[in-house]
């Protein structure tokens, strides 16, 4: 006998809380193999094909092509036979899905189901009861199911599973782990006597925490009461609405124009930059350098044969060489532990502007890369940035930023930092300019560079040597000879 089961949109990684169904890949009546994708959706990083762990034939979905769902939210249903989906009791370890998106798949067999006996004779189905631990992301119940829930977050004793999301009763979640015996917070603890607290995505409980936000007086606006980052969002504002002496404005007199949903890459970069300006006291700094030699050293660089070397590579291999002398903005900030942290890798990120919006691809260990390595790092991310392939992980993880905003055809800016980082160098267009050379005016090839910082990390000082020795290298590229 078929079992029909439910796929719900998994966990998707980074703190994504919603996606915007882009196409379907499957028809209603279509029989669908464990892993196949069946369904691309966009979010706030990039464009996603989401696998079913079931196999067997579609009955249902949920969602036309443009719906933004949460995570949770029901995605489609498989009729899976006896030999199709995830094994029945006694079945073989092996026939479960094997694709894990962020930590959600069949690795292992379900736990035993009872047949639920039908209370009435006419409308009574024949089907066995699904527990709702199963029919979630994971596609599993028991350890499985909550193994699928955040982000990979093993179970422990006395967690409890609602609708697939491990919910801890004796033990807070902090950074997707339970921790048995752990005081729960405000985000993290069970609600009264009603229940858990539904909410799935660590990033909205640590909004909630730091914004002083109880979760157990805010409804969700999602499925089955599901608390969505909106939520918390919406919240705050009343909050801060509340303290304004002036009233808000009101609704009509913003009611003619265009309306533009801010939602997907653009909804994600205003939510970034308004809590960098929100969160962070920033200070920027600037300076001209003459980039004559810099541009002259490419040139003969690029001459000698081999893979072209990119201005952008270049400059990067300047800003490591900064960053090595300059360690502290490298840097993030921990200010529930009133701490700041050094880090110990640059994953470098850089703007780039698409069709979609501006993203910010990062390049993964930066520091180790030679010119070479970054150039064909920087064209392979930036052709994903292009045609939408970029995945959720190399839009992430960023710990210093370069924004070469020179390809607009402007000479300066204050860069927003890049929220969660600590500063950001921006590089504005080459251009001749009048420049004193060796005691003589003279027309050179003139830049402005200004970096931008997190006030909490350094001073001025520190700011102001970082800034100066990347002007310095590149007026005099053989001062990174001393790097090498």
């Amino acid at each position: 006998m078929a079992q029909v089961l439910e796929f719900k949109l998994p966990d998707l990684g980074e703190g994504l809380t919603e996606a915007e169904i882009v196409r379907w890949l499957v028809e209603v009546g279509d029989v669908v193999a464990i892993d196949q994708p069946v369904v691309e959706v966009e979010t706030a990083k990039a464009m996603v094909e989401v696998p079913c762990p079931y196999g067997g034939v579609v009955t249902a979905r949920f969602g036309e092509e443009g719906t933004e769902l949460p995570v949770g939210a029901p995605l489609l249903t498989v009729a899976v036979g006896e030999s199709s989906g995830p094994p029945a009791e006694g079945g073989d370890e092996g026939s479960g899905s094997g694709n894990v998106l962020v930590g959600y798949g069949t690795g292992a067999p379900p736990a035993r189901r009872r047949r639920v006996r039908p209370t009435n004779g006419a409308g009574a189905s024949a089907l066995p009861s699904v527990p709702s631990g199963a029919s979630g992301a994971s596609g599993a119940s028991g350890a499985s199911g909550a193994s699928g829930a955040l982000r990979g977050a093993g179970a422990v004793d006395g967690a409890r599973v609602l609708d697939g999301v491990a919910l801890a009763d004796g033990g807070a979640v902090s950074g997707g782990t339970a921790r048995a015996g752990a005081v729960p917070d405000a985000g993290s603890g069970p609600a009264v006597a009603g229940g858990p607290v539904p909410v799935i995505s660590p990033l909205v409980r640590r909004l909630a925490r730091e914004n002083g936000v109880d979760l157990r007086r805010l409804p969700g606006s999602g499925p089955e009461g599901l608390i969505l980052r909106a939520d918390v969002e919406s919240a705050i504002e009343r909050g801060a609405r509340r303290t304004e002496a002036a009233p808000a404005p009101s609704s009509a007199a913003v009611a003619d124009g265009v309306r533009i949903p801010l939602k997907g890459v653009r909804g994600a970069v205003a939510d970034k930059l308004s809590r960098s300006r929100r969160e962070i006291p920033d200070a920027t700094c600037w300076v001209d350098a003459d980039a004559t030699e810099l541009m002259r050293a490419r040139r003969a660089m690029n001459a000698a044969g081999g893979p072209k070397i990119s201005l952008l590579a270049l400059l990067a291999r300047i800003c490591m060489a900064a960053l090595a002398r300059y360690p502290e903005l490298n840097s993030t900030v921990d200010m529930a532990a009133r701490e700041v942290v050094r880090l110990d890798q640059v994953h470098l990120g850089f703007a780039a502007q698409t069709e979609r919006g501006l993203v910010v691809p990062v390049v993964r260990d930066a520091h180790a890369r030679d010119a070479e390595s970054l150039t064909a790092e920087f064209a392979r991310l930036t052709e994903a940035a292009r045609t939408g392939a970029l995945t959720p992980g190399e839009l992430t993880g960023g710990t210093f930023t370069l924004n070469n905003y020179g390809v607009f055809g402007v000479d300066g800016s204050t860069p927003i930092i890049n929220h969660p980082e600590a500063a950001m160098l921006g590089v504005g267009r080459i251009v001749p300019k009048p420049w004193v050379h060796e005691g003589e005016l003279a027309v050179r090839q003139v830049v402005q560079l200004s970096l931008t910082f997190d006030h909490r990390v350094c001073d001025g000082g520190a700011a102001g040597g970082f800034l100066r020795y990347v002007a310095d290298c590149v007026e005099r590229p053989a001062v990174l000879l001393r790097t090498l």
